[in-house]
């Protein structure tokens, strides 16, 4: 049950890495006028599964946590990290969806959404090292 939490994480990061290389192609091709094709549904289908599977993995951290030790946010850096990607969650989902469903040019809003879903990457690969850290810590 433990080790539950850092697969799916994992996997989440991995899925987020494969939509953000997705997303690449459409930003190139917007702003460097590179000729590319963007498989638009395959980032939207993709996107939706990374923020999901994050979301999941957050709840299932805590969940297991109250489990296990019977408290939650004793994990430092680890939980501080994961309750601020929680908003970037929110905003990245939203503006993904709002995109989706209402398509049309724009400048902003999808320079807003990579950038929110990218920092959210960067938050994602930086759990990995307070993640270990966490497994050293209580785990092992």
């Amino acid at each position: 049950m433990l080790w539950f939490h850092p697969a799916l994480q994992i996997f989440a990061t991995l899925v987020g890495l494969y939509a953000a290389s997705l997303g690449m192609k459409r930003f190139l091709a917007r702003h460097f006028e590179m000729r590319t094709r963007f498989p638009w549904k395959r980032h939207v289908t993709v996107g939706q599964i990374a923020l999901s599977l994050w979301l999941l993995g957050m709840i299932g951290g805590m969940t297991v946590a109250r489990l296990k030790w019977e408290v939650n946010f004793v994990t430092g850096a680890h939980y501080k990290t994961a309750f601020a990607m929680l908003p970037l969650l929110i905003l990245g989902g939203a503006s993904g969806l709002y995109m989706d469903k209402k398509k049309a040019r724009r400048k902003i809003l999808p320079l807003a959404h990579a950038a929110c879903n990218l920092i959210l990457l960067a938050l994602a690969l930086w759990q990995f090292r307070t993640g270990f850290q966490v497994i050293k810590d209580f785990i092992l």
